[in-house]
């Protein structure tokens, strides 16, 4: 058999392989990286998505944490799996910024977007009793003294606040804690003066009363929280947060796409999922593949001029 006919064969073997996989998938268990630690808000997402989802896809989707590096870790090793459909990712605002501070070997590019998940503000949040009542009494305070209001950070950098003082030319001083639930504590106790974290972070602080919001940073005042201003209402022309979605590694089929992202509609359109995102004060945000691969490329854009 002459080279160039082996060559013929192997390649007809691909395509063909390539082709059975598009046509049967699914045909076994899929397996859902979750990049952090099992009972986080990312893990919950994961999970509830992964149950509703998998009656459309008529196999089961298992759990797998792989922690570390901020996220580095699981999506690294997401990215690297067979691209056949049966491992995917829950992929973070990490992937945006972590490459570009030399913290992740892997980047965007080594995934195919199948769907954005949900878009989290972030909101500034300062105790019940602080003298702050609007975001601009707490920017006049932070011009007045540089470096002396100071910050509960619940991630370094902080994006959220790295955005803020670009754009207000303020600096504040970042304290270090490990997340949203060691970041409120110290709002509530005094240590801090001011906070930013998610609706959902915080969201039995500010029913209770306990916290205070200055001012969420989106586009639009958010269900959770209707009477909270945005940032952009009171003249600061801030939008930022987190958002969460699910890729596939880069080199997944067309059809495999296409079927998972029918298959997270409909999760994502699910009275169970709705139900366990209104609970957490957590937005859905529907992103189809292309819309969610220009979304990422604008954000790591934004990221960057921060970073730099």
């Amino acid at each position: 058999m002459s080279n160039l006919l082996k060559k013929i064969l192997v390649t007809a073997g691909i395509l063909l392989s390539t082709t059975a996989i598009a046509a049967d998938y699914p045909t076994k268990n899929i397996r859902l990286v979750v990049p952090f630690g099992a009972g986080g808000g990312t893990d919950a997402v994961g999970r509830t998505l992964a149950n509703s989802a998998k009656d459309e896809l008529g196999k089961n989707i298992s759990i797998m944490n792989r922690t570390g590096g901020a996220g580095a870790v699981g999506m690294s090793f997401g990215a690297q799996q067979r691209p056949d459909g049966y491992t995917l990712t829950v992929v973070t605002r990490e992937i945006a910024s972590l490459p570009q501070m030399g913290l992740m070997q892997h980047n965007v590019d080594d995934f195919r977007l199948i769907r954005m998940v949900n878009l989290d503000p972030a909101v500034v949040l300062v105790s019940a009793d602080s003298p702050f009542n609007t975001i601009n009494d707490l920017i006049e305070e932070a011009k007045k003294q540089e470096g002396g209001l100071r910050f509960a950070s619940t991630a370094a950098p902080n994006f959220y606040l790295m955005a803020l003082e670009q754009d207000q030319n303020i600096k504040m001083n970042a304290i270090p804690y490990n997340g949203a639930s060691e970041a409120i504590p110290a709002v509530l106790g005094k240590h801090t003066d001011v906070t930013m974290v998610t609706p959902g972070e915080a969201i039995a602080q500010l029913r209770s009363g306990q916290l205070k919001a200055l001012g969420v940073m989106s586009e639009e005042r958010i269900s959770f929280i209707p009477d909270v201003p945005t940032l952009k209402e009171q003249g600061v022309d801030v939008v930022t947060g987190t958002w969460r979605g699910i890729g596939a590694p880069k080199d997944t089929p067309d059809h495999v796409i296409e079927t998972l992202g029918e298959a997270f509609d409909k999760a994502m359109a699910s009275p169970e999922f709705i139900s366990f995102m209104e609970q957490g004060a957590m937005t859905i945000h529907n992103l189809n593949a292309e819309e969610f691969t220009a979304f990422v490329e604008e954000d790591t854009q934004a990221l960057g001029q921060l970073i730099q």
